[in-house]
């Protein structure tokens, strides 16, 4: 077990910001009575080995950190709550940055809301509690043109609000390989316009499931990038498979713990390697936000799983 006698032997070894980690494992070791010792140091490999202790592998990231990385939070995160109040709730705590999910089914925003009432949408988003907007999720499910149409009003918006990423999935496993890539093309041209780049989201049951598809797609639109969602590759389809060489392709990251059967565990729980993952986007010189995606489970204190994640998270950069 993570007990308090192991919280303290690691906050007592590990320096600087290293320190987050352990120091929320003490005061919150309710949310994580669960979880092995072996399981928190799978959390932070150090060059492919498992290291002595979690000391060692949370220093080792924080030394190895990003740099201009920061971390951020979905406003999914409180898909229950209003725009204005998961803004809101995100501040509490002590989150500085923030993704606006604009879906028109279970968003916050709506991208035909953006098209009908671009200036109102604005000002809305520029009232953000001084939290930073670093990314736009976009779903839309409006037919072509008004595809388009809606799409080119969220990126106007996305330049009023000096967003610079904007994530849209794939379309679904069967689609048609050149309509995809028209589709693309189309969005990333729409999106050039305004300045704003868009990154395509890896989710199973979709065309980027597969990272070597999703390398394909970027390599065949230019300027085309990915969201990256590590959940989707230890629970999908390409589960346990690799997927560092879509690092290079990165613009935005969204994360979350997951075990091999499910998609959302609690933090330290699961299966994602942080440690890891960031030495890797630290190779590609990523540095842009590592974005906290926890959706409210039942039995579990939500607030304490997005203030766990955020803490381990700043520990590593």
């Amino acid at each position: 077990m993570l007990t308090h006698s192991t919280a303290r032997f690691c906050r007592g070894n590990v320096a600087g910001s290293a320190g987050s980690w352990a120091t929320e494992a003490g005061v919150a070791t309710e949310g994580l009575q669960e979880v092995s010792y072996q399981v928190a140091l799978s959390c932070f490999p150090i060059n492919g080995r498992q290291p002595k202790n979690l000391s060692e592998s949370v220093t080792s990231a924080a030394e190895e950190g990003v740099s201009g990385v920061i971390v951020a939070a979905t406003t999914q995160c409180f898909p229950d709550l209003a725009f204005d109040a998961a803004l809101r709730r995100l501040v509490d705590l002590e989150y500085t940055s923030v993704e606006v999910m604009i879906h028109e089914s279970g968003g916050h925003l709506r991208p035909s809301e953006v098209l009908s009432d671009l200036d109102r949408l604005t000002q809305l988003c520029r009232q953000t509690h001084r939290l930073t907007v670093v990314a736009f999720s976009i779903d839309i499910e409006a037919p072509e043109p008004a595809y388009y149409s809606q799409f080119a009003a969220c990126c106007k918006l996305a330049k009023g609000v000096k967003v610079v990423t904007m994530t849209v999935r794939s379309s679904e496993i069967g689609t048609p390989f050149n309509e995809e890539i028209e589709r693309l093309r189309e969005m990333v041209s729409i999106a050039s316009n305004e300045g704003v780049r868009v990154g395509l989201l890896t989710e199973a049951g979709r065309m980027t499931q597969d990272p070597d598809t999703a390398i394909v797609l970027c390599d065949n639109v230019k300027g085309l990038g990915i969201t990256l969602d590590p959940s989707h590759y230890i629970v999908g389809p390409h589960a346990g498979g690799r997927y560092e060489q879509i690092m290079k392709y990165v613009y935005h990251v969204r994360l979350r713990d997951t075990s091999k059967d499910q998609l959302q565990v609690r933090v330290g729980q699961g299966q994602v390697e942080y440690g890891r993952l960031v030495n890797q986007l630290n190779k590609v010189r990523y540095d842009r936000a590592l974005c906290v995606d926890i959706l409210p489970m039942p039995d579990t204190d939500h607030l304490a799983e997005m203030r766990k994640m955020r803490l381990l998270l700043e520990s590593l950069l």
